[in-house]
């Protein structure tokens, strides 16, 4: 995945409610930047930190600017300073670009990727479906897509990083899928380098660390691919052990 336009750096003032990040650009200017992240961001919104933004596309478009990168580490867990990617909209791209470049070892095989699917008894959309086959013998594969920028102690990697009742929803809808015959794969997509392996954070949302557990026991897939974070795009390049 490719930035469409060069991204314009900067330095963070301000995370404001959730959306509206604060940022001063490195030509003097204050701008205020649209972030689809609605996570915690825990270590990933430090006032200070070198940020970079998009430039929006649609004239029409109220905010002007995206967050989509920020500048991490310098910590005991993360010595180095690395890349991190926080637009969320962005690793349901990476997940398929890389679906159709056969990337992904374990999700190889499909004939159709399909996007936005409702399915479940909760009636929810899932971000990707594999299929393979016709009519009766068709075979099928959800795909559930979380970004992960969260890190711990010697780059254990963590998901959530906020408390997320949605996030245990699509876990209850993947395990009902796999009840009801087909494959179901929780795909967590890995936005900075420094991360060695994922597990759930438990200390943050214990609910869905048991949720996560007793979907992996009914046979609930758990994958991490890891993404190289440049200015210039994002790829994925890796698996990452999951610890559970």
């Amino acid at each position: 995945m490719r930035f469409s336009s060069p991204l314009v750096p900067g330095t963070l003032l301000l995370r404001e409610k959730r959306f509206l990040a604060h940022v001063r650009l490195d030509d003097g200017r204050t701008v205020i930047a649209h972030t689809n992240n609605t996570g915690g961001m825990r270590g990933c919104s430090t006032p200070g930190s070198r940020v970079w933004l998009s430039p929006a596309n649609n004239p029409k478009r109220k905010l002007k600017w995206t967050w989509e990168l920020i500048e991490v580490g310098d910590s005991p867990a993360s010595p180095t300073p690395v890349l991190a990617g926080i637009n969320t909209l962005l690793p349901n791209k990476l997940a398929h670009e890389a679906l159709l470049a056969g990337v992904i070892p374990d999700l190889t095989g499909y004939d159709r990727v399909r996007t936005e699917v409702k399915y479940g008894s909760e009636r929810s959309r899932i971000d990707l479906l594999l299929e393979r086959g016709e009519s009766e013998n068709t075979e099928r594969c959800w795909v559930e897509v979380k970004n992960v920028t969260l890190v711990g102690p010697n780059g254990r990697g963590a998901f959530p990083d906020a408390v997320t009742e949605r996030g245990r929803k699509h876990l209850r809808e993947l395990a009902e899928q796999v009840t009801l015959g087909d494959r179901a794969v929780l795909l967590w997509i890995v936005q900075r380098s420094d991360i060695q392996s994922v597990e759930p954070a438990d200390s943050i949302d214990p609910k869905y660390g048991k949720e996560l557990r007793r979907g992996a026991a009914l046979g609930v897939e758990i994958i991490a691919m890891q993404a190289d974070v440049t200015t210039e795009g994002i790829e994925l390049v890796r698996e990452l052990p999951v610890r559970l």
